[in-house]
């Protein structure tokens, strides 16, 4: 029977890997894998992760199962960054448990959203690919809408639209910051809308908060998820810490639960240690162990803070870079300025993409996704001139 599996397309993002990777050229240029690049091109290790495993080496007495729900330690102390120090379980109603990573929450997520009756998700377009991927596999619609306009703002008339037009079984899929992979987030005020149009709405919203910190800040980055909720009798809320802790081997994540009243917590809560137990029993405990550690400590917490900080000044600063380039050949690279997170997008041709990485060795997305942290002081002009000739 298993001569019968079809054969299955190469996953595009591991075949640029190997593309780039067999590029002989000594100044080529990968923009292409998510992951937060130094200055020199480096992804380190946080010092504050560093003194954390050191701890965890030295005082850790046991690497017995935790069971499906993970660290809980990890998942609390989690929470005032996320939902807010002043009330972060809102009253009681919301409670969470480990997964692995930001794709293991989703799959929770939305395994959760299939099994309560829901029938449709409601997605940005374009977003990350894995979205619409989990959705499929778990048989799951998707009812699609432009996220973002030509002119490089988010499409509030195509939210406005989905929302209005959503159906009874109808979950909406929303990134909480750092849009992955346009980097184009809704503003403030927008948010308040969103909040308001979906608290008139029978939609349950799914937020997904991927990249907390690398936009404009902790605080800020989490404003739109918590209006929402706010707003809203209940939702799912899907965490990762593989980019703002940068362990993204490690498989750090989270999922977390709102519901209407305290007192049910405990049966949605069982669903998803359930589903979990069925998928990956329990998640690895590695990462989490240090992520907790860090913030049981004071000073590691500033440290990490503090690392956060720098990492999201660089990205601020390519940014920078690139909008000052303005019309560069046949494209505007001036929104990027004000885009937020890793990525963006280029409004690249295939054509294009591929004399980019042939007559230039510079690697991403066909789609013209970009890694901005990719771009550093000694080749991001190199960068700039190819746009200019490629798009010329």
């Amino acid at each position: 029977m298993l001569n019968d599996l079809k054969q299955q397309p190469a996953d595009a993002l591991l075949a640029l890997i190997k593309l780039h990777n067999s590029d002989p050229r000594a100044d080529k240029i990968d923009l292409g894998v998510g992951v937060y690049r130094t200055g020199d091109g480096e992804t380190p290790v946080f010092a504050a992760i560093k003194a954390a495993e050191k701890k965890l080496a030295e005082e850790q007495e046991s690497k017995a199962y935790l069971g499906p729900e993970g660290d809980m330690g990890f998942v609390e102390k989690l929470m005032p960054y996320v939902f807010g120090k002043a009330n972060p379980t809102m009253d009681g109603r919301i409670e969470g448990m480990q997964t692995p990573g930001g794709t293991g929450s989703l799959r929770l997520a939305l395994a959760m959203v299939k099994r309560a009756g829901y029938k449709r998700v409601i997605v940005g377009k374009p977003s990350w690919p894995n979205h619409n991927q989990i959705c499929a596999d778990l048989g799951l619609g998707v009812l699609e809408f432009n996220h973002a306009t030509p002119d490089g703002t988010t499409d509030m008339d195509a939210l406005r639209g989905a929302i209005a037009s959503a159906e009874d079984g109808d979950a909406i899929l929303l990134h909480g910051c750092c849009h992955n992979p346009t980097g184009i987030d809704y503003s403030n005020g927008e948010w308040d809308e969103i909040a308001s149009l979906l608290a008139s709405s029978k939609i349950l919203p799914v937020l997904d908060l991927a990249y907390q910190g690398l936009g404009h800040g902790m605080e800020e980055d989490a404003y739109g998820l918590r209006r929402v909720l706010a707003t809203v009798p209940e939702a799912l809320i899907c965490y990762s810490c593989d980019k703002n802790f940068g362990l993204y081997r490690d498989r750090v994540g989270a999922l977390y639960a709102m519901v209407v009243d305290p007192a049910d917590l405990a049966r949605v809560m069982s669903n998803g240690h359930a589903l979990a137990r069925a998928n990956w029993s329990q998640p690895p405990d590695h990462g989490a162990a240090a992520v907790r550690l860090v913030l049981e400590d004071e000073a590691l917490t500033t440290q990490w803070l503090a690392e956060l900080d720098q990492m999201r000044d660089r990205m601020r600063e390519v940014r920078a870079t690139l909008a000052s380039a303005g019309k560069t050949g046949g494209v505007d690279l001036t929104p990027i300025g004000i885009q937020n997170g890793l990525f963006s997008i280029v409004p690249f041709t295939a054509e294009q993409v591929q004399e980019m990485r042939t007559k230039h060795g510079i690697y991403f997305a066909g789609s013209g996704r970009i890694n901005v942290a990719g771009l550093t002081t000694g080749n991001i002009q190199k960068f700039i001139a190819a746009v200019a000739d490629v798009t010329a």
